[in-house]
């Protein structure tokens, strides 16, 4: 049964204490069912392992969707739009104007994620987030109060239908990798130069000028994002409050029902990573010696060619499953990495074992 601090479809996460309880009582998956998939894989018409990591991601989907067969029926794509007061700052070279273009584009069937999502045999759903309202301009204060930020966590909770084999995550936001990049500072240290990347289509004097700005924010909101204590500890949630965005919020809430209805999930690029690795480092605050982190139940679909990207996803141990040199965002990425998931369950499911096909096994 979920813990009692998850909120209802139609209730809130009441705190950012409520919000800590859920995302830190996270389910296990079923280490039984992935016994019977590996066992199975071990009768199948092929040396042992040779399938590599399709057999691996054989055995993720089933012990999430407590199956021995793992199904792909019902994939879901889930883009959340969100704005930022960042942009004020002059950290992308496109208007604000053009988030809700974009989500009238994705509603329209215009955009690459229509075309991937069509070819993934997907359902695509797009979700605007606080009505695309922009946060506040994080180098002068939070992005985010502690009740749009919760209430935008919410929001990409219950976009998450309970019915569903496989989820996969995508944003839009014009500024979106300012407030990633932000994000990967505030959680893993480093500065703005460090995590900041062209986003989309900056130059170099506009890179280096978007590390100032990140660097502004981190030392604007340095002293509030540690708890008390010997020695302070950073907050996750605090870190995501202040220097994320909605989006950000609900891509993190929608990740988090994933985990506790038992759902999959394939993430997008650098803005998706960073908007879950709150969950990563909560957990390994608590120091909670889990059979499974805060985002096993998680695969990384690619590496963008974000510069930030590949370095956020080693501190995370997530390794991609496509290297294409994309930059887009909107689950790009993630609807690209379903055809492999597919064909990873074809061959689990449609091979022959040995004694089937009458082939000699192994002496």
């Amino acid at each position: 049964m979920p813990p009692t601090s998850l909120p209802s479809s139609s209730g809130s996460f009441s705190s950012l204490a409520a919000l800590r309880a859920a995302c830190l009582a996270l389910p296990e998956p079923d280490t039984a069912v992935q016994q019977q998939i590996a066992l199975r894989e071990a009768e199948l018409t092929k040396p042992a392992g040779s399938l590599g990591r399709l057999e691996d991601l054989t055995q993720w989907l089933g012990r999430w969707q407590k199956r021995a067969l793992p199904r792909l029926e019902q994939v879901q794509v889930l883009i959340f739009a969100g704005n930022h007061g960042v942009v004020q700052q002059g950290v992308s070279p496109w208007p604000q104007t053009v988030t809700a273009q974009m989500v009238q584009n994705f509603e329209q069937g215009g955009a690459a994620i229509n075309q991937l999502a069509t070819v993934a045999g997907a359902i695509l759903r797009v979700v605007p987030v606080q009505h695309l309202t922009a946060t506040a301009d994080f180098t002068m204060a939070p992005a985010m109060t502690e009740e749009a930020f919760l209430e935008a966590v919410q929001t990409g909770f219950n976009a998450v239908p309970r019915k569903c084999d496989l989820l996969c995550v995508g944003e839009m936001g014009i500024g979106n990798t300012t407030a990633a990049a932000a994000l990967a500072a505030g959680l893993f240290g480093g500065s703005g130069s460090e995590w900041a990347g062209r986003g989309t289509g900056l130059d170099a004097s506009g890179v280096a000028h978007k590390a100032r700005v990140i660097d502004a924010a981190l030392a604007h909101h340095k002293a509030d994002m540690t708890t008390n204590g010997t020695p302070p500890q950073f907050d996750a949630l605090e870190v995501a409050r202040r220097l994320g965005g909605y989006e950000l919020a609900a891509l993190l809430g929608a990740t988090l029902a994933a985990r506790h209805f038992g759902i999959p999930v394939l993430l997008d690029g650098f803005v998706c990573t960073a908007a879950v690795a709150p969950l990563a480092r909560l957990m390994a605050g608590a120091q909670r010696a889990s059979a499974s982190g805060g985002l096993d139940h998680t695969r990384l679909s690619h590496c963008s060619a974000e510069a930030g990207h590949a370095r956020l996803a080693a501190q995370l141990e997530l390794a991609p499953l496509l290297d294409l040199g994309l930059r887009l965002g909107e689950a790009s990425g993630a609807a690209l990495a379903v055809p492999l998931l597919r064909a990873a369950v074809a061959c689990h499911a449609g091979m022959a074992t040995f004694a089937q096909a009458a082939v000699s096994g192994r002496a």
